[in-house]
């Protein structure tokens, strides 16, 4: 019985920091897939002199290998790209995405919306 009651106490202490150091690796990993996105689009806009118009012409002209999937949602659709008319380079002819953002809902460690980074 008093095993039970310390692998009880000891599993109460332990259960909150692996969850924790699970949500900080999937933030991590969220951090690098938004930064390989941005030099996708970036690459792509200079490249081709126009923005991509969605983001599977990313996968399509070769700057990501596939879609990455959203860590927090754990899906590949749900990123959001942000366009503005706003133009890159002086080269560029069409205006299109320009910004990626992850679609979940969550607030992060940081206290910041996910969907903000």
């Amino acid at each position: 019985m008093i095993v039970m009651i310390v692998i009880a106490i000891l599993a109460a202490f332990a259960i909150p920091k692996y969850l924790e150091s699970v949500r900080k690796a999937k933030e991590a990993v969220l951090k690098q897939d938004l930064h390989v996105m941005r030099e996708a689009i970036d690459s792509y806009t200079v490249d081709k002199e126009k923005a991509p118009e969605s983001l599977d012409d990313l996968v399509t002209a070769g700057y990501l290998k596939s879609m990455p999937k959203d860590p927090i949602t754990s899906r590949t659709d749900t990123w959001v790209p942000a366009q503005d008319d706003t133009l890159m380079t002086v080269d560029q002819t069409q205006s299109g995405i320009n910004d990626v953002h992850s679609g979940a809902q969550e607030t992060s460690s940081e206290g910041t919306a996910y969907s903000s980074w």
